[in-house]
């Protein structure tokens, strides 16, 4: 059970991966009312009202969930992505995999 003081984790993103950056940040600017925060040939962030959203090329990232857990992060051997933010693969019992990241992307 969690301490009532204590600062929850919460989702930053999902990421789902795609088999084109630019076709598929089209589809969804097309169908649904969002943001795109970032692009490139590799990975996309989509702005929800609710949750981001990053595209992603299988030859990156897997599909995953994005956690930010401040205190998870600082005791475990990070990595930084291109934006300085510091992340760390995790996987859950179900091999789901979980990416926690030091702060908001």
């Amino acid at each position: 059970m969690n301490d009532i003081n204590k600062k929850l984790s919460y989702v930053d993103h999902l990421a789902i991966v795609v088999d084109s950056i630019p076709q598929s940040v089209k589809y969804y600017s097309l169908h649904f009312n969002c943001k795109v925060r970032y692009k490139d040939s590799t990975w996309a962030m989509l702005e929800f009202e609710n949750i981001n959203l990053a595209l992603v090329s299988k030859d990156e990232h897997p599909n995953h969930i994005a956690i930010v857990d401040e205190k998870k992060i600082k005791s475990k051997d990070i990595q930084f992505h291109r934006d300085g933010i510091g992340y760390l693969y995790v996987q859950d019992p179900d091999s789901n995999y979980i990416e926690l990241i030091d702060r908001k992307s």
